[in-house]
C-alpha cells in the first residue's frame, strides 16, 4: 500500500511516516501521480491556490474512479474534502466538519503566506481558523471575542497574525486587560491537529470503494493529453 502526501506550511515533513512525502498540491498534480502504478491512498493537507491553479475536482474525482482512497484536512485538503465528501472522499478534523456543516464558507479561513521550499514552507502568517480557535479558548468576554475575530477577518490573510490582532485591538480601542489576556495565551493551531489527526486516520485501513463514472469534460481530457 503506497500513500502520498501533500503537505507544506501546517506540517513539517519529517512528521510524516510510511508516505511518499510531496509539495502543496496544486493543478494537475494528482493526474500526474494516478498515471503511476501503485498509488493507493492520498492525502491532502495543504495547497497552492494563488500563485498557480489549485488543485481540480475532477482530479480528485479521477483517483476515487480508479479505486484510490483520498483523504483531506486541515487546509485545502479540508476544503477539498467538505466539497467531494459526498462523492468518497475522506475529511478529518475540526475544520472539516466545520466547512461541511456550512459553518465556515470562505477559502481564506485556512490560507497564509508561507516561505518556499528551502524553508521548510515555514509559515509568515496566522490561519483564520487557528485564530478562532484561539479566540473561543480564550476567557476574555464574549463582545471582545466577536470584535477581534471581525478585526482579523476584515485583514488580508497574508496580513494576519496575532500580534497584528492585539495591534488591530488596541486601534480600536478594546479593553487593554483583555488584549493583555490574548497576547499571553498560548495560541491553539488547529490546522496541525488536524493534520495530525489525518496521519492517525492513515494508520488505518481505507474506507471500501465507492462506485463513481468522471465524466470527461474538454478540460480534463486537454489536461490529461498534457501531462502524458
Amino acid at each position: 500500500m503506497t500513500t502520498h502526501v501533500f503537505v507544506g506550511p501546517t506540517l513539517a515533513a519529517s512528521e510524516i511516516r510510511d508516505a511518499v512525502v510531496h509539495p502543496p498540491v496544486a493543478v494537475g498534480d494528482i493526474l500526474t501521480l494516478i498515471a503511476k502504478r501503485g498509488v493507493t491512498r492520498i492525502a491532502i493537507i495543504d495547497g497552492y491556490f494563488e500563485r498557480m491553479a489549485a488543485v481540480w475536482h475532477k482530479e480528485l474525482l479521477h483517483a476515487l474512479e480508479k479505486g484510490i482512497a483520498v483523504y483531506g484536512a486541515a487546509s485545502m485538503g479540508a476544503l477539498r474534502a467538505a466539497e467531494l465528501h459526498a462523492f468518497g472522499m475522506v475529511g478529518v478534523g475540526a475544520i472539516f466538519q466545520a466547512y461541511k456543516r456550512g459553518d465556515y464558507t470562505a477559502d481564506d479561513e485556512v490560507a497564509v503566506a508561507h516561505l518556499p521550499a528551502e524553508y521548510g514552507y515555514r509559515a509568515t502568517s496566522d490561519a483564520l481558523v487557528n485564530i478562532r480557535a484561539g479566540l473561543a479558548s480564550s476567557t476574555v468576554p464574549a463582545a471582545t471575542r466577536a470584535a477581534l475575530l471581525e478585526l482579523a477577518r476584515a485583514r488580508f490573510y497574508r496580513d494576519r497574525s496575532w500580534h497584528q490582532l492585539v495591534e488591530d485591538g488596541r486601534a480600536a480601542g478594546l479593553p487593554a486587560r483583555h488584549l493583555a489576556a490574548i497576547a499571553a495565551m498560548p495560541k491553539p493551531d488547529q490546522k496541525a491537529a488536524d493534520a495530525r489527526a489525518l496521519l492517525r486516520a492513515l494508520r488505518r485501513p481505507p474506507p471500501r470503494r465507492v462506485g463513481l463514472r468522471v465524466p470527461r469534460t474538454w478540460a480534463i481530457r486537454q489536461l490529461v493529453r498534457v501531462l502524458r
